[in-house]
């Protein structure tokens, strides 16, 4: 076998980023790097990076903060867990471990919201072990290079790059290696358009020899994309008030902050919205009160056309309405100026940055 470790490495020698957390060894920014970057590009989270490490510079500081605090600040990077997640973890970490990261693979494996791939990024990097990094861009470098079919979905595919991996890592130098195979499928061996005329595995590359450049990785089969239909009401009082409540469901954006939901198995008209609307129970200062009970001055849809917010296996069509009443006493409300202190899905977010309720009232 050619030696891919010594051309890889000389490669990423020569073409690596600098990158904020390349210039650390320390576990806590390394961890909080791979957790942001996690179905991220690099471009996205890194503003987020500086943003955690100013407010929270170690893991203390990070477990000592409210999880709304945590959720606030992630807002915009998606797939919340992974903020409940680092929350938790960093708990676990300063108040049971007295604030020492574990140093093994093994170890970091336990902690919550860490799987194969972070735990050896950390090991590795961290702590010197030869625990290879098997990831998106790992998975597509490989496949290409080594003429590999099996589906990176599957458990066969994913023990086999697994095993690749583990055989094809420095282990003298086993950072650089995880970082510079990690690096190599984001900018050279990229999932379109790869720079395969300037790769330094041109002549190795079981895909390139064969044209199947655009077959590998090869993946069972696509995750169907489920349909949701979200309408946001915004109820606006007499003196600017409205309502925000705490999605506390499982699924997405839980302890996210939101307006109260209606949501339809399909599309509604604005005739079949108003009467659906009318069982809507909204947040009360003792009980539950129903749209239906409110004295309504007027309803306004503010967007007639659904804004589109995909996330990974969803695709939410979104309205946003208005609803205005005369009194809202019995209501449990919050005033638009403390909107910003919520954390509030991204949808929301992008919405309420053109959205001006004064004109309403």
């Amino acid at each position: 076998m050619f030696n891919f470790s010594k051309k890889l490495i000389d490669w990423y020698l020569q073409n690596k980023r600098e990158l904020p957390w390349r210039k650390t060894q320390d576990p806590y920014r390394i961890w909080l790097s791979e957790i942001i970057l996690q179905q991220t590009r690099v471009e996205q989270g890194m503003p987020y990076y500086f943003k955690f490490v100013e407010a929270y510079p170690d893991i203390k500081a990070l477990a000592n903060a409210p999880e709304d605090d945590v959720l606030k600040l992630w807002q915009g990077l998606g797939y919340y867990s992974r903020a409940r997640n680092l929350h938790a973890t960093a708990k676990k970490v300063a108040f049971d471990f007295n604030s020492e990261f574990p140093n093994t693979y093994a170890e970091i494996k336990k902690l919550k919201g860490i799987g194969d791939y972070t735990a050896s990024a950390i090991a590795s990097i961290c702590f010197d072990e030869a625990e290879a990094v098997v990831d998106g861009n790992v998975y597509r470098v490989l496949s290409r290079v080594f003429g590999i079919d099996t589906p990176i979905d599957s458990t066969p595919g994913k023990k086999e790059f697994k095993a690749l991996a583990q055989q094809l890592i420095d282990p003298k130098d086993p950072a650089t290696f995880n970082q510079a195979v990690m690096e190599f499928g984001a900018t050279q061996c990229k999932p379109k358009n790869p720079y395969c005329l300037h790769c330094p595995f041109q002549q190795d590359c079981a895909a390139y020899a064969s044209g199947k450049i655009n077959e590998l990785p090869v993946k069972q089969g696509k995750t169907k994309v489920r349909d949701r239909y979200f309408n946001y009401l915004i109820v606006l009082g007499p003196s600017g008030e409205t309502i925000l409540s705490q999605r506390d469901k499982k699924g997405i954006w839980r302890g996210l902050f939101e307006f109260p939901l209606l949501e339809t198995e399909k599309p509604l008209k604005e005739s079949r919205f108003r009467e659906s609307l009318k069982n809507l129970k909204l947040p009360g200062v003792s009980s539950a009160v129903l749209v239906d009970d409110l004295d309504v001055e007027s309803l306004v849809a503010l967007t007639p056309e659904a804004i589109i917010h995909k996330l990974s296996h969803q695709k939410l069509h979104v309205h946003f309405w208005l609803l205005k009443i005369k009194d809202v006493s019995g209501l449990q409300t919050s005033s638009f100026e403390v909107f910003e202190t919520y954390a509030v899905p991204r949808v929301i977010d992008r919405f309420m940055e053109d959205f001006d309720y004064k004109r309403y009232l």
